[in-house]
């Protein structure tokens, strides 16, 4: 909605003026047409993406304009008012626009947000606000959330669940340490190491709950050979418990990591 032109006398400046603002008031004549009253724009990099002139006569039109917002922020807020990204005022239909209930600018602490409530196409996309003393601890909220999002994606995509705590990696170790000894040269050892870098895991839970590794792994191990398939650490309590019974689970996906 910007340009710019060069002039040589004030006839000419005051004609490029007068035809900038036709320009302009016919692009948002168009907007208003089509019936938008909430226009989205995304951030420019080499200059402002909207004037002042197109601010002043979206204003009349009563059109809010929220400019400047990042491009990965556009294509959420498409996939969640169901719209298309418009490149050109001539694709500024009716049939391409979303809705919503309500866009309104929030108040939070010294800054304000852009809130969008009341979508048409609702759950495709949602927007979390963290708020932190300072940037340290924002930036751990956020890797919390995000793991906590990607143990959700996992239950969607593969709704089983097992036990947690080392018990399945110890388990599978016993039962391939038991197969490595049906089997003869090479593959016996290969079956070997693998069961016993499937201890790491287990290994490395002790250790950073302050236990000792090797005497934990080690009564891990004979617990499962008792057969206690449900034992495992219980980093709380700091010691080897009935793992589900402490609803302590992981996921199935989690544990096919090693094998992928």
């Amino acid at each position: 909605m910007d340009n710019s032109v060069i002039v040589s006398d004030y006839t000419q400046m005051d004609r490029v003026l007068r035809e900038e603002r036709q320009y302009i008031l016919d692009i948002v004549k168009k907007v208003k047409k089509a019936g938008c009253n909430v226009l989205l724009i995304q951030k420019s990099i080499l200059r402002d993406a909207v004037s002042d002139l197109a601010l002043h006569f979206l204003a009349k039109m009563k059109i809010l304009v929220v400019k400047d917002i990042e491009r990965e922020d556009i294509e959420f807020v498409c996939k969640s008012v169901g719209c298309k990204p418009i490149a050109s005022i001539d694709h500024f239909l009716p049939e391409n626009m979303g809705s919503a209930e309500l866009v309104e600018e929030v108040q939070t602490g010294s800054s304000k947000i852009v809130k969008i409530t009341g979508m048409a196409i609702p759950g495709k996309c949602v927007t979390v606000l963290m708020r932190g003393s300072n940037k340290l601890v924002l930036e751990e909220a956020d890797r919390s959330l995000h793991d906590a999002l990607c143990v959700i994606r996992c239950l969607v995509k593969e709704r089983s669940i097992i036990a947690g705590g080392g018990a399945p990696e110890i388990e599978l170790s016993l039962q391939l340490m038991e197969y490595a000894n049906t089997l003869l040269g090479t593959e016996q050892y290969c079956f070997r190491a693998f069961a016993e870098a499937l201890e790491i895991i287990p290994f490395t839970l002790a250790e950073n709950a302050g236990l000792n590794p090797i005497a934990t792994v080690t009564e891990l191990r004979n617990r499962h050979a008792e057969g206690e398939k449900t034992a495992g650490i219980n980093v709380r309590k700091g010691a080897i418990t009935n793992i589900l019974k402490r609803m302590s689970y992981s996921h199935f996906l989690y544990q096919l990591v090693p094998f992928i």
